[in-house]
């Protein structure tokens, strides 16, 4: 059965590849391909996709086809070598590197290059301005080197992709591939931690046992020599409003009280720590939560490397979904049959 309509049953969507080559632009032709013609599509991208070839590798790479009907936003530079008979909507004051980004709706099918909004503000911007033309369904097409794009700021739900091209080791990839999938699923925090966090835009806040708010006085994770206070002396929950880094975390890992506190941050997108401090934390009894959680899809595989390295994609399938427990896929071999 296919995850389609899993799909349908969000308003937002991100396409996010753990490395360059996993399929993530196969992957956004299949679904794209695939929703019924009923269902009104608008994409975008936040890095550059649909080239004929790769600028780093010089492999081939899939160019991305847009339907009828499909409303699309690129950067000008792309927009002006469009391949596709088009309608233009809107040309906005949102820029990128290749200019103004520019809204369209297909008339006639045919290719695109995609290049959008470049953070996770501006998408967002992107993703409340299209609602004028009232899609049933926005996507962006992301990366996990720009994981803003998963920020469930953005979207809803998550389609990640991985493969050969992120470790031709299958061990190696099922395990980072976990790691990734555990950070997604993060659970949300009470609702009371929710509301008491939410709208900090930066700093690290600490709430104690009754509801009262501790501002600890300093910009970021980043700056924690500055903190004076204890963290974890008086707080139940402990909130990073930017990135968690590894030595912030080992700081609280340190706490005796590490057990009786919730680590939070705004979403999975903000956690930049290895996987060996990540585990370290969790073996102390530590917990992260998040104030905003994404619901991931499905898991779709290419187990070929740009290299040629071939792994045998029904073993991958499967070691991956026994790691993940989430639908996993290998688009090319089974044509969207699941793993």
């Amino acid at each position: 059965m296919s995850f389609i309509g899993d799909i349908q049953k969000f308003k937002s969507l991100s396409i996010v590849g753990l490395e360059k080559n996993t399929g993530k632009t196969v992957c956004l032709n299949y679904i794209l391909d695939r929703l019924p013609l009923s269902c009104k599509v608008a994409v975008t991208s936040i890095g550059i996709d649909g080239e004929s070839k790769d600028q780093v590798t010089g492999t081939a790479k899939p160019e991305i086809i847009l339907k009828e009907g499909t409303i699309f936003s690129t950067s000008e530079v792309f927009y002006a070598r469009r391949n596709v008979l088009s309608e233009l909507l809107e040309i906005t004051s949102e820029r990128s590197s290749l200019g103004r980004i520019v809204t369209a709706r297909v008339i006639r099918s045919g290719k695109v290059l995609l290049s959008g909004p470049s953070s996770a503000q501006s998408l967002a911007r992107w993703s409340n301005g299209v609602k004028k033309f009232e899609p049933d369904l926005t996507i962006v097409d992301g990366a996990l080197s720009r994981l803003s794009s998963a920020s469930p700021v953005v979207s809803e739900s998550l389609v990640l992709t991985t493969g050969a091209a992120y470790s031709v080791d299958m061990a190696t990839l099922v395990r980072r591939t976990k790691f990734i999938v555990e950070l997604v699923r993060l659970e949300r925090a009470d609702d009371t931690v929710c509301q008491k966090f939410e709208g900090l835009e930066k700093g690290v806040w600490g709430m104690d046992g009754q509801g009262n708010l501790i501002d600890f006085h300093v910009e970021s994770s980043l700056a924690i020599d500055k903190i004076k206070d204890n963290l974890t002396e008086r707080s139940v929950a402990v909130y990073v409003a930017g990135a968690l880094t590894d030595r912030f975390l080992g700081l609280v890992s340190d706490s005796k009280r590490i057990r009786e506190i919730d680590l939070v941050v705004t979403d999975f997108t903000k956690i930049f720590v290895s996987e060996e401090s990540y585990r370290l934390f969790l073996k102390k009894g530590g917990r992260i939560k998040v104030l905003r959680s994404s619901k991931l899809i499905a898991v779709c595989v290419n187990p070929v490397s740009p290299r040629g390295f071939v792994l045998d994609s029904d073993l991958l399938c499967k070691n991956i979904h026994q790691a993940v427990g989430v639908p996993v896929y290998d688009i090319v071999k089974n044509s969207g049959a699941e793993c």
